[in-house]
């Protein structure tokens, strides 16, 4: 009971960085890794997984040699990098790595890079929340079809980590 009640919380409290909270250095790949990690391991992380890393030095440079993340500046990465990266981590829960690329370059298409990564951290965080609590996230105002896709696709990985986190792990106890 008291690790439910500690995921809840953890839920409750779920905040992805914003763009003005990204670094403003740019930071090696392992430097990048350890912050992924810090945001992302109580929602991406399997429980089985406590030995191995979820977050690779080597899924990131596959990412950048398939062309979904630009290649580094001198081995940095900047704040683009980083939050192309926080996006494809949470979507390739739910996501082919084609589907995301496609979902990334359409988002940025459509607004600035600093404006659709804080969109999808707002919407993702509302999605996961209101998820958890068992309340209806898609809602009656008028949407974009930008807007309307943006809010199924965080939904989707909201319904995923709900599934697994309620009732698939649950059943493990």
């Amino acid at each position: 009971m008291k690790t439910e009640i500690e995921y809840n919380k953890k839920i409750e409290n779920f905040h992805l960085p914003r763009w003005r909270e990204l670094p403003n250095v740019d930071l090696y790949l392992d430097q990048v890794v350890t912050l992924l990690e810090s945001y992302l391991t109580n929602f991406i992380k399997e429980e089985n997984e406590k030995e191995n890393k979820f977050i690779t030095k080597t899924m990131i440079n596959n990412y950048v040699k398939h062309g979904v993340v630009k290649a580094p500046i001198n081995k940095k990465y900047n704040k683009e990098h980083i939050a192309y990266l926080f996006v494809i981590f949470i979507l390739k829960q739910v996501y082919s790595m084609e589907d995301i690329k496609k979902l990334i370059e359409l988002a940025i298409k459509t607004s600035p890079t600093d404006q659709a990564y804080n969109l999808f951290c707002n919407e993702l965080e509302k999605a996961i929340k209101l998820t958890f609590v068992g309340k209806n996230y898609i809602d009656s105002n008028k949407l974009t079809q930008e807007q309307y896709l943006l809010r199924n696709v965080v939904q989707s990985f909201a319904n995923r980590l709900y599934v697994k986190k309620v009732f698939l792990l649950g059943d493990a106890d």
